[in-house]
């Protein structure tokens, strides 16, 4: 099979079901911005200097959970098909939400905005955090544009990318304090 297929050279790209939609649709939009903000935390594995294979494997379902979100955002609901595939659970926004915690409990108390930088990982957490802010907000004007038995999802997929960014923030944090306390 070629990776070219030239159907999308007029400027529409086909949903998972078939149906063509342009390629600047809001859906598209949504899980395309889903699939930036995967690249991001591809990219930020590369960078940490302190990812140990328990954070590895942490963000490696991030992606995967990512995977399963925008496979829902890419999904053709007009095509009276039930979406079947995997999808994010409440045990997922569970898991960043412990994430978040135990790299809380390390760090001091939160007194002044942070700016966007530091070491290198910090900087690059701080960049994905922020398609994940546009991708939360893409989602957000997508709201409503599904059929109403997948408004469950919807929420879930929301709370899970509104839950990443604060682990994206902490995990900015945690890099420079982690990197200062070793020295680097």
């Amino acid at each position: 099979m070629k990776v070219y297929t030239k159907s999308g050279d007029k400027g529409t790209t086909s949903l998972i079901g078939g149906r063509r939609v342009r390629k600047d649709d809001a859906q598209v939009e949504v899980y395309g911005t889903l699939d930036e903000l995967n690249s991001w935390l591809g990219l930020l594995m590369t960078y940490r200097k302190v990812l140990d294979d328990d954070d590895r494997r942490f963000i490696e379902q991030i992606q995967r959970n990512l995977f399963k979100i925008g496979g829902f955002y890419s999904f053709d609901f007009e095509s009276g098909k039930d979406f079947s595939y995997p999808f994010v659970e409440e045990t997922d926004v569970k898991a960043l939400e412990e994430a978040i915690d135990r790299m809380d409990g390390r760090l001091p108390a939160l007194t002044d905005f942070i700016l966007p930088g530091g070491f290198r990982a910090a900087a690059q957490t701080h960049v994905a955090r922020t398609v994940c802010r546009r991708c939360e907000r893409l989602m957000v004007g997508f709201q409503g544009m599904l059929p109403e038995k997948e408004r469950d999802r919807e929420r879930l997929a929301l709370r899970y990318v509104n839950r990443l960014s604060d682990y994206l923030f902490v995990l900015a944090r945690y890099e420079n304090f982690s990197a200062e306390e070793l020295g680097l």
